[in-house]
């Protein structure tokens, strides 16, 4: 299969490796330096600079070259990127004749619109671009590195998602299909959220009982808005929802878990994502969450906690004393869902 990968950022880069091994490969660059420079020195020094890229794998920062008869685009941008690299996908194809499939792998919600992924694509593209979200528990550089991953590509299009995930497959990267869409995207976006209060609980030194108990309500608080937005339960419960949800709270690679750390220590925002070095969607999608829940009238108070960090200026000691002070009740109610409390 001929593939761009649109985007050379740590997980843009890391699929263009695992993928490299089996289909033909084109690795976009929006900067025509970047490019240049992994082509000659066949690394990304900046995202994942201990790896090698393959000699099969192309680099180009020309996106008609990447695009030019190509079978399957992954779109490997923030949510930031997602709708002028769509917009571009757009122009680029006539409306007749047969259309490449088009997957993204961004985890949030666009800033001011509230829109999941796959909201912004369904703007931007054509209706007849067969598409769908490649997401689950996955760190880049063990994707490179070539260690056991296991993904969910979801599609409304059930063939196109069973297809395409059959593809893609391989003994390193196992790949589920779904017809959930707004499951792995709420199950996505919200766990980055949750990430920054566990790296909270970590930078405080709570210890680990504090920690299981705060993954355990934010995925009653995942679950909740999940639900209410129209996804399904078992998603939530899956790989695109608890299994990344574990994965980002506890894994030392997770950025959004290194800012909540960080903000534990009393670091300003601004501070914390100047050196970082790369995007940390929790921070962005925080704001949108709580946007989402008020409308929606879903209670998500560790999510509320993370906002009010982050914007209100609260202390990180401060939003936890609140946590702890609200009362406690019935773990689920009589039908089985958990309570808001």
């Amino acid at each position: 299969m001929r593939i761009a990968v649109l985007g050379s950022g740590a997980w843009g880069t890391a699929l263009a490796i695992s993928f490299a091994a089996r289909h033909e490969v084109t690795l976009w660059a929006r900067d025509e330096g970047q490019a240049a420079t992994m082509r000659d020195t066949r690394r990304n020094q900046r995202y994942l600079p201990d790896l090698q890229l393959p000699q099969n794998l192309a680099v180009t920062a020309d996106i008609t070259q990447a695009l030019d008869q190509v079978e399957l685009i992954i779109a490997a941008v923030p949510v930031s990127g997602l709708r002028p690299v769509m917009q571009q996908i757009a122009s680029h194809f006539p409306s007749a004749g047969k259309l490449p499939g088009v997957i993204w792998l961004c985890k949030g919600i666009e800033t001011i619109t509230s829109l999941l992924p796959h909201q912004i694509v369904n703007e931007t593209l054509p209706a007849n671009f067969p598409r769908g979200a490649l997401t689950g528990p996955s760190f880049a550089q063990e994707v490179a590195r070539g260690l056991p991953t296991a993904l969910t590509l979801a599609s409304t299009d059930g063939e196109f998602a069973q297809s395409t995930a059959k593809a893609l497959h391989h003994s390193r990267l196992r790949i589920y299909s779904s017809t959930d869409v707004v499951g792995v995207e709420v199950g996505g976006a919200i766990k980055n959220v949750l990430a920054i209060a566990a790296g909270i609980c970590d930078g405080m030194q709570m210890g680990l009982n504090a920690r299981a108990a705060l993954l355990t309500r934010g995925l009653a608080e995942m679950t909740r808005l999940g639900l209410q937005m129209g996804g399904r339960a078992e998603t939530l419960g899956g790989l695109s929802g608890v299994g990344d949800l574990i994965l980002t709270c506890t894994g030392d690679l997770s950025r959004n878990r290194q800012v909540g750390m960080l903000l534990a220590q009393r670091h300003s925002l601004s501070t914390i994502l100047g050196e970082l070095g790369h995007v940390a969607e929790g921070v962005y999608t925080a704001r949108e969450v709580q946007r989402i829940a008020q409308q929606q009238g879903v209670e998500m108070p560790i999510c509320q906690a993370v906002y009010r960090v982050l914007y209100e200026n609260m202390p990180a000691d401060k939003a936890v004393e609140a946590l702890l002070s609200r009362q406690p009740g019935e773990e689920f109610s009589s039908t089985g869902q958990y309570r808001t409390i």
